[in-house]
């Protein structure tokens, strides 16, 4: 075995307190999208709060290698020069999306119209996730798109002149929607996309700020071609995503609260909050007004006695991201909590329901893994034991908040993509009360 062969991994100690102040890093859809719409406006776009993990770095080169010139004064501040979408060029070499999914997704729509061919790769994670969901619909309009068994290398051959559709999502899913969205600009006609349930609203916020004209009729969003976007501001908050683990951790160890700063609080993203609360969480908003586009607020938290549910699965799409460390939370109600209608964790960077029922089952938690979901019976708390977060971010980061309420260590394997989602997250962990050691 090489030193390349060993993966880092976390070893939590049991037990702790949690409290104080934090800011977790900028939000990272937000920070992809602002830089994207960037690359395609006319002027300059100045990003602050911009979230430099290498997700959003990888957006960055790839619009660098497309021909954007961008400037990072500070490493959360960012200057897009635009040149506006005609002058992107092709690149010869393949465009590496690294392990953001988000990014090959949404570059899908915005390069089919373009005039010239690409290819999309990324790393040994994303090879392996589905593509054809989002080129579907983006041939209905007449790109034309290949993926090798409808995971990537995304070949896509330029297609000007697209034709705009109105397209009913069959899954709820902001990312599809968002690439719909960005290939209608390049088309002719209204695009019109439906969504079978709300999905996070950030493509068609910032759209707006950039100057497009979007209009939203009940469950459907459309726009109509040829529209140009003019440089702007763009302030990204705090990323709910990673703030919710520890607003978790709150609920399991802040006797005298958890204030988290500055978090973006769309409520197409916090589907998280109502769930908890349902459950008897004490957690506690207190909003910023007149913050732009997103709203934000501080999040109060206090440790809460919390009780088992059954999920509404009109929740499940505003909290898709939120569920590894829901479960966390939901195995320590009171209860049984019961979760359906949420198939789409099984194509995330790992098969999360599965990645999930068996790291709790290590751990003691009695649960069953559905086809689309998860049930589970919650208790006092959490045997130890050694986690296989099968390379997910997510995976790790809930079963790091886990050892908040175990009784014995807590070691997690495979741990490296941490860093590229929620760049200081050992740092602002052990700053809350966790002990935590990093191999």
């Amino acid at each position: 075995m090489t030193a390349a062969d060993i993966k880092p991994r976390f070893r939590v100690s049991p037990g702790g307190r949690i409290g104080g102040e934090l800011t977790v890093p900028g939000d990272k859809s937000i920070s992809h999208r602002a830089l994207m719409l960037g690359g395609l406006a006319t002027g300059q776009t100045e990003i602050t709060g911009f979230l430099a993990g290498e997700d959003c770095l990888s957006t960055l080169r790839v619009l660098q290698a497309l021909g954007v010139r961008i400037e990072r004064p500070a490493p959360e501040h960012v200057r897009v020069h635009g040149a506006g979408v005609a002058a992107l060029r092709g690149s010869s070499a393949p465009l590496d999306m690294g392990n953001a999914g988000t990014a090959m997704r949404l570059f899908m729509g915005l390069l089919a119209p373009q005039p010239f061919d690409s290819v999309l790769i990324g790393d040994e994670s994303l090879m392996r996730r589905p593509m054809e969901r989002v080129a579907a619909p983006l041939r209905q309009m007449g790109a034309r798109i290949e993926t090798r068994e409808g995971r990537p290398p995304v070949h896509i051959r330029g297609t000007p002149g697209l034709q705009g559709i109105d397209f009913r999502m069959p899954v709820a899913s902001a990312q599809v929607k968002s690439a719909v969205l960005l290939a209608g600009l390049g088309a002719r006609g209204r695009t019109r996309v439906s969504e079978p349930a709300p999905t996070r609203d950030h493509t068609e916020r910032m759209l707006r700020a950039f100057g497009v004209q979007v209009q939203r009729e009940g469950a459907s969003v459309s726009l109509e071609g040829g529209q140009g976007l003019t440089g702007t501001a763009v302030r990204v908050p705090a990323d709910f995503s990673s703030a919710a683990f520890f607003i978790v951790a709150g609920l399991i160890g802040a006797e005298q609260g958890l204030l988290l700063r500055n978090v973006g609080v769309n409520p197409t993203r916090t589907g998280l909050l109502e769930m908890l609360r349902s459950m008897g969480a004490d957690i506690r908003l207190h909003p910023h007004p007149g913050d732009g586009a997103e709203p934000t607020a501080d999040i109060e938290v206090h440790q809460s006695a919390l009780r088992g549910i059954h999920v509404p699965r009109d929740l499940v799409p505003l909290a898709i991201d939120e569920f590894p460390i829901f479960f966390v939370a939901a195995a320590l109600a009171q209860g049984e909590t019961t979760v359906r209608g949420a198939e789409e964790l099984r194509v995330k960077e790992t098969d999360r329901l599965a990645a999930m029922a068996e790291g709790l089952s290590v751990l003691g938690v009695e649960n069953h893994l559905l086809d689309d979901g998860l049930w589970l019976r919650g208790g006092p708390g959490f045997t130890g034991g050694q986690i296989n977060s099968h390379g997910d971010h997510r995976i790790a980061m809930a079963f790091t908040i886990a050892a908040l309420a175990a009784r014995e260590p807590i070691e997690i394997h495979d741990v490296a993509n941490v860093a590229t989602s929620f760049p200081g997250f050992l740092a602002l962990a052990r700053a809350a009360g966790l002990t935590l050691e990093a191999t």
